[in-house]
């Protein structure tokens, strides 16, 4: 049975309507969430994106419609005309659970077959079910209020932007590749037959030439695209909030981006940031935490203790620093009883994953110090180490031995998990931090040479310029990255507007002239036309919005998300494609 809605007009949505709304006469409309018979009375909880509504058919008042109301099943689409009313039994943990809707018309505008998923958010179904039947999974009042509070944000963000003189431009979806370092995907010419273009993963070449075009500032709320290997929470398909501003240094662009964090917190999440937001060097937070992306709620900073074993009897150590290597350690203040030798065995197997050796432990108790390692080190080295690290009964402490940037990572990520399993993160505290002065190269050992570590636009600190000839690694970037509970949120840096400093950084990352004009010509054909100062910024728009829902996957804050496989399985993307349609674009396929 389907009817049409006829001269029903919906007046409320479902989860709209309070005590104070008792004896209107109102006509809903949305889905069955459940239904529950009780012999001359039915109840209804008819559900819409706003919430859930109580409605009752009683077999005194219409023995038709109750009768209509006996075939309804969940998720069928009703139209309900009635009359609110205070319910008896009332159900505060809902914001309608004071009222009920007593039925007098009943309209069943759409049947459903029963779903292969359950339309609540403790279902428990898998990834692989929630994907397939998206439609069905965002039915779900948690997905539905992920997906507003992504418009929220990007309205406030609108409107900040719109306040602080930003225009919004669309670049193009069909482009040149970018130099951001990943995979591009790449788009068959059908009218130039054996050229492609390829999908932007980030606009960033078009938003400099805006700057050259003198609009100011620029911003976007625009869909990028990454051809790579994905890890959870990646997406090849992803949004930025992306912006430029001309005339600007460093601090004109952190400023502007604090403003629009502490909006969004305080009109989002009812938080109100300290201002100004704390900085901390590249070096400070790898020496300190070991990652440029630190998780400022809990301690376990990393201690390093290189000089004090660096002539130890224990060449693990020794040995290591001798290599050029260090030794660094954290405590796990206080939980050093928590922490069986499998624990610690299952922690040594994880700093592993990150190139790790191995883990040496000390653990002290109040029967004084365990440790496979105390009998290799000299009373006077085991008391330093102690000292150094501050440790007290009850602490575990946890060591890495290898080059440093094996050491950094192993430790780095070690503090994040033992944090996790402790389970002493604080969810609701919001800890932000901007890292600046990020290295300008980054060594390839496969390429071996040196690559820009963020774009080969990016501008050098002025005191670090003349390094760039003789000693490229010393050179500090005008980078800067925000920084969110261990996330980085965003990133951005000042440009290159000097066609001459553009010419001595293409030198520098091995690129001739010719090559330079070859992948950036346009760029740098329009720098010779007065180019300003300029900077910008780019956020992770699906990470923010995890941020503020609270959310663990990526995939709970984008409509239709693809899998790790960067496959659809909603609508079977990608596909073969006829032969037609290859010949079209002038592509044979080669499989074998």
């Amino acid at each position: 049975m389907r009817e049409k809605m006829g001269d029903l007009r919906r007046t409320h949505m479902c989860g709209n309507l309070r005590i104070s709304n008792v004896d209107e006469e109102v006509t809903l409309m949305g889905w069955v969430q459940r239904e529950r018979n009780l012999g001359s009375l039915i109840f209804v909880d008819l559900r819409d994106t706003t919430g859930i509504c109580q409605i009752v058919f009683d077999s005194t008042v219409s023995q038709k419609i109750f009768e209509k109301a006996e075939k309804v099943r969940s998720e069928y689409v009703l139209a309900i005309k009635g009359k609110v009313r205070e319910r008896e039994s009332k159900n505060m943990d809902i914001p309608t659970g004071e009222i009920e809707i007593l039925a007098e018309e009943l309209k069943i505008l759409d049947e459903a077959e029963t779903p292969p998923i359950y339309i609540k958010d403790d279902d428990n179904v898998s990834e692989t079910m929630r994907l397939k039947y998206r439609y069905l999974d965002l039915r779900k009042p948690s997905m539905q209020n992920n997906l507003k509070m992504r418009h929220k944000t990007a309205k406030l963000v609108r409107d900040f932007l719109d306040e602080n003189h930003f225009v919004e431009i669309e670049t193009p979806m069909l482009t040149k590749p970018t130099p951001e370092g990943a995979r591009d995907y790449l788009v068959p010419s059908r009218v130039n037959a054996g050229h492609f273009y390829a999908l932007p993963q980030s606009p960033q070449l078009m938003k400099q030439l805006l700057m050259v075009s003198g609009m100011d500032r620029y911003y976007q709320i625009v869909r990028c695209f990454r051809d790579e290997d994905l890890r959870a929470n990646r997406q090849p398909e992803f949004t930025q909030i992306d912006m430029e501003m001309s005339f600007v240094d460093v601090d004109d662009v952190i400023e502007v981006n604090e403003r629009l964090l502490y909006r969004l917190f305080k009109e989002l999440k009812g938080i109100e940031i300290k201002l100004p937001i704390q900085r901390m060097t590249y070096k400070e937070s790898m020496e300190r935490f070991g990652v440029d992306k630190p998780d400022l709620r809990f301690g376990f900073e990393l201690v390093n203790i290189s000089d004090i074993v660096e002539h130890s009897e224990f060449k693990v150590f020794s040995g290591t620093i001798n290599n050029n290597g260090c030794v660094r350690g954290i405590n796990v203040k206080g939980h050093g009883n928590e922490f069986t030798r499998k624990d610690i065995s299952k922690l040594e197997d994880y700093v592993k994953t990150f190139g790790a050796k191995g883990l040496a432990w000390i653990k002290i108790t109040d029967d004084g110090i365990t440790s496979p390692i105390a009998k290799f080190l000299s009373k006077e080295e085991l008391d330093n180490i102690i000292d150094r690290m501050n440790g007290e009964k009850g602490d575990l402490l946890l060591f890495v031995a290898d080059k440093s940037v094996v050491v950094f990572d192993s430790l780095g990520n070690l503090r994040n998990e033992v944090a996790r399993k402790l389970n002493i993160i604080d969810k609701d505290d919001m800890k932000l931090v901007w890292i600046v002065e990020f290295p300008l190269f980054e060594y390839d050992e496969e390429e071996k040479r040196y690559v820009a570590k963020h774009h080969p636009f990016t501008h050098p600190m002025e005191e670090d310029i003349d390094l760039l000839e003789t000693e490229p690694e010393k050179v500090r970037a005008k980078a800067y990255d925000i920084v969110i509970n261990g996330d980085e949120m965003g990133g951005g840096s000042i440009r290159i507007s000097d066609p001459d400093l553009q010419q001595r950084m293409f030198k520098a990352l091995g690129f001739s002239k010719e090559e330079a004009w070859n992948k950036f010509g346009f760029l740098l054909e329009a720098f010779k036309y007065g180019t300003p100062p300029h900077g910008g910024l780019a956020y992770g728009f699906d990470r923010l919005i995890m941020l503020l829902t609270n959310s663990s996957n990526i995939k709970d804050v984008i409509a239709f998300p693809k899998t790790q496989s960067a496959t659809c399985l909603l609508t079977n993307a990608p596909s073969e494609v006829s032969k037609e349609q290859l010949k079209e674009v002038h592509i044979e396929l080669d499989l074998k």
